[in-house]
């Protein structure tokens, strides 16, 4: 099976100020479709992310994050020094004594991690190097078969998948979740390939464990399914 590429939708109060924050800490261009706002890949691999806009105020935390990495020892303070002042702000999330990453929030204070320089989990990524997701088992193999992509961990309840070149990872912590709302504001897409059809993609993504909460075929969206975990995912037309 041909892998299909993964991607990031973020709802914000004010997408086009969370999008320039994130074009700017990525070094992306930004597309404007409609309402929703892109990040456009650098290259092939790139994760794909994306912002739409709602009304509703950011409460929780979100299920999902993003990690960032750092190369040489002072790389994690500069990377923290620029995204504060690209309008980041440090989070207290109790931080264990004894973990050496640095939590922030972008300017709508959806959380992010600076790690440091040295992280074997990390090596070999690239600088956007991780998406660390709650959820179970089941989902993170849900998730190595509906991608294409190779399981590089399954142990203890934890998984983690990987690109096929492993230029960045999405990895599953395990039960228990954190509390959630009526709607995660940070949701995962998955872009099919050009060779395959809506029906045929659906149906595939159903055997493997998803459940079907909408079929839309317009705007690029063919459908919102859930995975095992009950947490809502777009399957986009080829991009």
């Amino acid at each position: 099976m041909k892998p299909r590429r993964f991607g990031i939708c973020i709802d914000a109060n004010d997408p086009e100020r969370v999008a320039e924050f994130w074009a700017a800490v990525l070094g992306r261009e930004i597309e404007i479709r409609d309402e929703e706002i892109r990040l456009l890949p650098r290259a092939d691999e790139d994760l794909w992310i994306r912002f739409v806009p709602t009304d509703a105020p950011k409460r929780l935390a979100n299920p999902h994050h993003l990690h960032l990495t750092s190369t040489l020892p002072d790389d994690q303070q500069r990377t923290v020094d620029r995204l504060i002042g690209l309008g980041a702000t440090h989070l207290d999330v109790g931080r264990l004594p004894d973990e050496d990453h640095i939590v922030l929030g972008d300017p709508e204070r959806n959380e992010l991690c600076v790690i440091p320089a040295g992280n074997s989990w990390l090596a070999g990524t690239g600088f956007l190097g991780e998406v660390a997701a709650d959820g179970s088992r089941e989902t993170g193999i849900f998730w190595s078969a509906a991608l294409g992509w190779p399981l590089v961990w399954d142990q203890d309840g934890e998984t983690a998948v990987a690109t096929p070149s492993g230029s960045a990872k999405v990895a599953w912590g395990g039960p228990p979740p954190v509390p959630r709302g009526a709607r995660d504001r940070f949701r995962f897409d998955l872009i099919t390939p050009e060779d395959t059809g809506p029906a045929a993609e659906i149906r595939r993504l159903v055997g493997l464990g998803a459940s079907v909460v909408a079929e839309t075929y317009g705007g690029g969206r063919w459908a919102t399914l859930r995975d095992p975990d009950d947490y809502e995912f777009e399957v986009l037309a080829p991009r």
